[in-house]
């Protein structure tokens, strides 16, 4: 995947815990879930299909 092909998603304390695929992602282009430690850095990235999260605001630890 190139970098033009990479996704960027901002999400927000109310999408924690983080995990992808997330709901809204299409059958298809599903892969194992896998949940995300993004609360630290307010980013991650998914192994699986280079998905990069961004966490808009704080988050409270859960």
């Amino acid at each position: 995947m190139s970098e033009q092909e990479k996704r960027v998603i901002e999400i927000t304390e109310k999408d924690l815990p983080l995990h992808c695929p997330m709901p809204s992602m299409t059958l298809w282009d599903a892969h194992p879930k896998v949940f995300l430690p993004i609360e630290e850095t307010g980013e991650a990235l998914c192994p699986y299909c280079g998905t990069l999260y961004i966490l808009k605001g704080s988050a409270r630890h859960h």
